[in-house]
Formats: C-alpha cells, structure tokens, sequence
C-alpha cells in the first residue's frame, strides 16, 4: 500500500473563542506548513479555507484524499497541536481508505473529529 497525496484544509477564518484579533486557524496554517517544509516523505498539502461551518469549535481542519473518508477536526490549537495535526495526515495518507483506527488518532483528533464524510462514488457493502 501506498501513500496517498493528502490535503489539509484549514480554516482561517474564525476569531477562536476569546475573540481574539489574530485567527487561530491562520496561526495553526502557518504553524503546520512551517513543520511540513523539508519533509521529502511528507505528500501532504496545506491549504487555508475561509469557513469550514464549524465556528463553535475553532481551529478546524478537514483532511482529504481522492477516495478516501474526509476528516473534519475541530478544538486544535496553533500551539499545541501542529505535531498531532502533522502526524494524522501523515497516518491518514498511509491508510487505504483514509479511515484512521481510533487507538492510533493522535489524542486531539480522538476528542476533536466533528465529522467523517465518504468519498465520492461511496457504495456501502451489503446495502
């Protein structure tokens, strides 16, 4: 099994929950694009977004892959969570169908996932 090209779409849009000036999200897209230079391994692309929908539980990513399940993340923190966030795309672009087993999820992504969308052209077994 491969690795896949993985993106990460993050929101820079919400002022977090203090309201403050400066967007977590931009922060937290700065931070993780910092962390991902160098890495020949990575096949990970950062990209920033202007709403993810997800305003009551900023900083929010979405992590997406040509035929896998989407992630949708939220309560990361610029400060705290770069390496969580790093290290989920990097396990998400190893998987085969982009599912992510919930005891290898670093431990933000295991209290933080809002979502989990299929892929386009999804056909559940059985159904």
């Amino acid at each position: 099994m491969g690795r896949t090209a993985v993106t990460v779409f993050i929101c820079v849009t919400c002022r977090g929950n203090d309201g403050d000036a400066e967007r977590p999200g931009s922060l937290l897209f700065d931070a993780v694009s910092a962390g991902l230079r160098g890495r020949a391994d990575r096949g990970v692309t950062v990209r920033p977004v202007e709403c993810l929908s997800v305003c009551k539980r900023p900083c929010t990513i979405a992590l997406s892959a040509t035929g896998k399940w989407t992630y949708v993340v939220g309560d990361l923190d610029h400060a705290n969570h770069v390496d969580d966030v790093i290290a989920a795309a990097m396990l998400y672009g190893a998987t085969e169908d982009g599912i992510i087993p919930w005891r290898d999820r670093p431990q933000s992504f295991r209290k933080g996932v809002v979502s989990r969308i299929p892929p386009l052209g999804f056909r559940p077994e059985g159904l």
